[in-house]
């Protein structure tokens, strides 16, 4: 039975939206790496008719990125409607994070809100969640998809369910869209598989299966033969997985990196999943494993078996991860990086607001005092500053856990309450909210909106004519400060060419110098090996024509 009412999961996702929206904009860096400038530079060749579908004629290493039309295809359309900018540039993954929340709010918001108001909080608030809002990435758009085809396969397959055959066929459609946007959508196949053979085996949902394995090869032989045509390899976006690896097997758990390799596979993906935020997760779909019985009385009846397929699903992309090679001529196992981890999150937040459900509803203390004591265990293992998130949140279950069924402990906050509910609910929110508050109040590190300013304020066409010196990072990406066309008579070159540039009669020179750039620890480390007064001393005849925050326009004497 429902005992808290639809409204809290709604109430939790007009925060977690209200919240995602505020990060996008207070943390908004601009292009930050070369993954979302070729996207948007693909998106904008597309808008303008420009774009090509070719292999790479030398068979090297070749962009893969181009290859995956759903990220560059949707920003195609927003730069029709509102322009080539970095809001709209970016805005496509905002609405793909937003759209896991609402999933997620329309799967379970009104038959068990405690569950949709859990996993939205512990995925939306998820800091790597909302880092990857702001950049065109692939990986939140992706998540999107996958968090879509499990929910298709779900309703889908829910007995009773009129017209499957349509099911069947979103639930390819849905699969398709996800292949077009990243290649490792085969995170879950295997679980693809073995419900499928299960399905199989007690010979029920045969109309779903045969429309979606039907329509799916359908979807898939065009797709084979789409590059067929333009590329004469059907496989030529494997080839190229493989091709990418080859380059990259230096690095490989079997060849330089072979010393690590045990550790890769045991202990080390745990470590790293409780290094970025995840252990609270992993805790309470912990609990949600360990539950007894298939369906509890206080459930309804047509979410309990939800419990187990979100559970085998986080359960075998989890294995995947941790076991699973991103080659198949190679053993080299997936790069522990928080944005490669964006297929397991779904999954696994609503495992975690089932267990999380178990604890409020039904558990006796105990569970709760094992979540508490698991995470300040984490703390303690962590000691960093994500240890203060792990910290309050495990004081806080341990305090639950140890308070039930003293005589001290109010009986509002005792289980199957809403006030415990809600007071839980508010903890994790304000809990998982730290980190990403923190950085929402941090300065810029790339100042790419002074640099904006000052861009189109003084080196736009007509005025601008000659060539304007920058660094070594902006020397990638400048054209799309001017929409990808850069006026005819202006040109940019790196800061240490000064000597190898001639002015042409009329023409000017400019310094632009970004001082957060200058002092970026990430590029820095890399690619720019120069401070801000050494550039300085270089061009010892300049005028000051703008500073707008860090970022400085000089006049340069010739």
């Amino acid at each position: 039975m429902n005992r808290t009412g639809p409204g809290l999961a709604t109430w939790a996702l007009l925060f977690v939206a209200a919240f995602t929206v505020a990060y996008f904009f207070l943390t908004h860096e601009g292009l930050y790496a070369l993954d979302d400038y070729f996207y948007a530079r693909y998106a904008h060749q597309l808008l303008s008719g420009t774009f090509r579908v070719e292999p790479d004629p030398l068979g090297l290493l070749h962009d893969p990125l181009k290859e995956r039309f759903l990220i560059f295809g949707p920003v195609a359309g927003l730069y029709a409607l509102l322009g080539v900018n970095i809001i709209s540039t970016t805005l496509w993954p905002l609405l793909a994070t937003l759209g896991c929340a609402v999933l997620m709010w329309r799967l379970y918001g009104r038959r068990e809100p405690v569950v949709a108001a859990g996993a939205m909080l512990l995925l939306g608030l998820h800091y790597f969640t909302l880092n990857l809002t702001n950049y065109l990435y692939p990986d939140n758009i992706l998540m999107f998809w996958c968090l879509a085809c499990a929910a298709a396969l779900l309703s889908g397959r829910r007995p009773g369910r009129q017209q499957p055959g349509r099911w069947g066929l979103l639930f390819a459609g849905l699969n398709f869209a996800a292949l077009l946007s990243k290649e490792t959508i085969i995170y879950y196949l295997p679980f693809y598989v073995g419900v499928l053979v299960l399905d199989l085996r007690r010979r029920r949902h045969g109309r779903f299966w045969a429309v979606a394995v039907g329509s799916g090869a359908a979807l898939l032989v065009i797709y084979l033969g789409f590059y067929q045509v333009f590329t004469d390899d059907a496989l030529y976006r494997l080839h190229l997985i493989e091709r990418t690896n080859e380059f990259l097997k230096e690095g490989n758990y079997l060849l330089g990196n072979r010393a690590a390799l045990v550790a890769r596979l045991t202990w080390q993906p745990l470590a790293f999943f409780v290094s970025i935020g995840l252990a609270p997760m992993l805790v309470l779909a912990a609990v949600a494993a360990r539950r007894p019985g298939p369906v509890l009385a206080s459930e309804a009846p047509e979410t309990g078996p939800d419990r187990q397929f979100w559970l085998a699903l986080a359960g075998s992309t989890l294995a995947f991860y941790w076991l699973g090679s991103t080659s198949f001529s190679q053993y080299n196992p997936i790069t522990l990086l928080p944005r490669m981890t964006t297929p397991l999150l779904p999954p696994l937040a609503l495992a975690a607001g089932f267990g999380l459900r178990h604890v409020l509803l039904e558990g006796t203390g105990r569970a709760a005092a094992g979540v508490g004591a698991l995470l300040l265990g984490a703390a303690a293992w962590l000691h960093n500053s994500l240890s203060v998130v792990y910290g309050a949140l495990g004081l806080y279950w341990l305090a639950v856990g140890l308070g039930q069924g003293r005589r001290f402990w109010p009986a509002a906050l005792r289980p199957g309450t809403g006030a415990l509910v809600a007071l839980t609910l508010l903890v994790l929110a304000g809990s998982l909210a730290l980190r990403p508050v923190y950085f929402m109040q941090k300065p810029s590190v790339s100042s790419h909106f002074a640099q904006e300013r000052v861009i189109r304020g003084h080196l736009t066409a007509p005025a601008a004519q000659g060539v304007v010196f920058v660094d070594d990072y902006l020397i990638g990406n400048y054209d799309f400060y001017y929409s990808f066309r850069v006026p005819p008579g202006l040109r940019y070159r790196r800061f240490w060419a000064r000597d190898s540039v001639q002015l042409a009669p009329g023409e000017r020179a400019w310094l632009l110098l970004n001082r957060s750039t200058l002092t970026n620890d990430e590029l820095t480390r890399k690619l720019i090996r120069y401070s801000p007064d050494s550039v300085l001393s270089w061009y010892p005849r300049r005028r000051l024509v703008e500073q707008y925050g860090k970022v400085e326009l000089y006049e340069v004497k010739w």
